[in-house]
């Protein structure tokens, strides 16, 4: 509380005291306070809302408050015979501040999680145990921590039969860090939803942002910039929070780890803004990140640029960002880009295509001269071509307004301090020849015979023997041929077609970058196949 408030209680208080014709006492005043642990249990104090101010041999006073009753206070004159008992009024603060030294808020130990450790039982149980016995909002702020120090990406809170199960995201894979009680989870799931702006009691899922500083029980501040995702389940509420504390000076195009043929197609993008760019991939596979490093590095004085999003995730200044409520059809990705298109910008982001009419609408204007960025939800890069083709039909503008598809998805890196060395056997090297022989034309095929694999290590401080991760992409640019089967009849083009048309043209898939990355050592063909497929 500020001094201004707690000044503006007192004040209040002692003239409630004059309307009541009691003494009052300024417990805000600093000094030394007695304590009478003698005359009354820690739990009489609580339930009597009263404070032993004055005790001797002849007197004794007590602070009461507003809501301290008459019948208490005949009571305790009658208990007391053998002394002169008086009341005076005190603050509800002032009251606290007393029953915070008769009864010290026990000290609050956060431990810091780990995976893979031997104690990994014991830990849990602690964890658990700590989060069941602290306030809500604490509650979040430390998940927030933990997680944002294992430099995971997602909190799950996932409501059981018996409790709700806490799991954190780190490399895309799920950990259990703690359970909570279905009656603290009721408190946490209230507390998200007042700061997210999302309702308990909606029979649908629901989408909210959080962005405050919370206070921990140690008196850590801890941030919290969060993306929630809430849908009913059988138990409960269940919630899952991305995590955005991102830094802008982050989203840079070096930071993505693009090959030499990747960046070049990026920087064209870049050199020429006009078109339509797609990045492809599913929930968490790096495309809002990949997005919005290309907007940082479009960002200048000379360009307009304008993002439609649900919701705004990263906040860049210079850019002129539109929050969306995506499941209002009235002000929906579409209509609000038919209006964001008249305010004459250069660069326009959408934040996903989610339907015909905003797949027609960032057509249309990437054909008119301006930069289209979107996300899509499709299997590939060439899933999403067809996807596109379902959604607005044969266009011969279609793939003239097309500049560039970039499918993505995320695998864990090997850590090199603790990974092992292998030699394949001789059907994995025949599994491998199979992807490398559907290379492009032209393009230099590693050689495995006596190559060397690695699998994940194991270290105390790294237990899974992975560190980090990296991105399979697949860019599909248009061509020539591209652009004839793009205008062929509908339900003649297959995704298999296209994809196969784009590996003459040079295009290498997310599957075979997965094997190449493998080859390297990056990381290892069982992740790839978890990823990819």
């Amino acid at each position: 509380m500020s001094q201004d408030a707690r000044r503006n209680e007192e004040q209040a208080t002692e003239r409630r005291s004059r309307i009541l014709s009691m003494t009052y006492i300024d417990t805000s005043q600093p000094g030394d306070k007695p304590l009478y642990k003698d005359l009354l249990s820690v739990q009489e104090l609580y339930n009597l809302r009263v404070i032993p101010i004055h005790f001797d041999d002849h007197n004794l006073s007590f602070g009461v408050t507003n809501t301290t009753s008459q019948q208490t206070m005949q009571t305790l004159r009658g208990r007391f015979l053998d002394q002169r008992v008086t009341f005076s009024l005190i603050s509800d603060t002032g009251f606290s501040d007393y029953m915070k030294l008769y009864d010290p808020p026990k000290q609050v130990v956060y431990d810091d999680v780990s995976f893979g450790a031997d104690n990994d039982d014991e830990l849990f149980n602690k964890v658990t145990q700590t989060l069941n016995s602290v306030l809500a909002d604490d509650i979040l702020a430390y998940l927030v921590k933990q997680t944002y120090q294992l430099k995971g990406s997602d909190i799950h809170l996932e409501c059981q039969k018996e409790a709700v199960r806490v799991r954190i995201r780190v490399d895309g894979v799920l950990h259990p860090i703690a359970n909570i009680s279905h009656d603290k989870y009721r408190q946490v799931i209230s507390s998200i939803a007042i700061a997210a702006n999302v309702s308990t009691g909606s029979p649908d899922a629901q989408t909210g942002h959080i962005n405050k500083t919370y206070n921990l029980a140690t008196g850590e501040e801890v941030t919290v910039n969060l993306r929630v995702e809430t849908v009913p389940s059988v138990y409960g509420i269940d919630v899952v929070m991305r995590l955005f504390n991102f830094k802008l000076e982050y989203l840079k195009l070096d930071n993505l780890n693009l090959s030499p043929t990747e960046r070049e197609a990026v920087d064209d993008v870049i050199k020429h803004p006009s078109g339509l760019v797609l990045i492809v991939g599913p929930t968490g596979s790096g495309k809002t990140t990949t997005l919005y490093s290309i907007i940082n590095t479009l960002n200048t004085p000379e360009r307009k640029i304008i993002t439609l999003e649900d919701p705004v995730e990263y906040f860049m200044p210079g850019v002129v960002q539109i929050p969306v409520d995506g499941d209002n059809n009235k002000l929906g990705f579409a209509e609000k880009l038919r209006a964001v298109l008249r305010l004459d910008p250069d660069v326009v982001m959408v934040g996903e295509i989610r339907d015909q009419d905003t797949a027609k609408t960032a057509l249309q204007a990437a054909l008119t001269g301006h930069l289209v960025l979107s996300t899509f939800h499709a299997s590939s890069a060439a899933a999403a071509l067809t996807r596109m083709l379902d959604a607005i039909g044969v266009n011969p503008l279609f793939a003239s307004a097309m500049h560039l598809v970039m499918a993505q998805r995320l695998v864990r890196r090997l850590d090199d301090d603790t990974k092992v060395a292998y030699q394949p056997d001789e059907n994995l090297i025949a599994q491998l020849q199979t992807v490398i022989d559907t290379l492009p034309p032209g393009m230099e095929r590693p050689n495995l015979h006596e190559i060397t694999l690695y699998k994940p290590g194991s270290s105390e401080e790294n237990p899974f023997g992975y560190k980090g991760q990296i991105a399979l992409r697949e860019q599909f640019r248009m061509s020539e041929e591209i652009q004839r089967m793009l205008s062929m009849p509908p339900g003649s083009v297959t995704t298999d077609m296209l994809e196969k048309q784009a590996i003459q043209d040079g295009m290498t898939t997310m599957l075979q970058n997965g094997v190449l990355s493998v080859i390297e050592g990056s990381t290892t063909l069982e992740e790839v196949y978890r990823v990819v497929g």
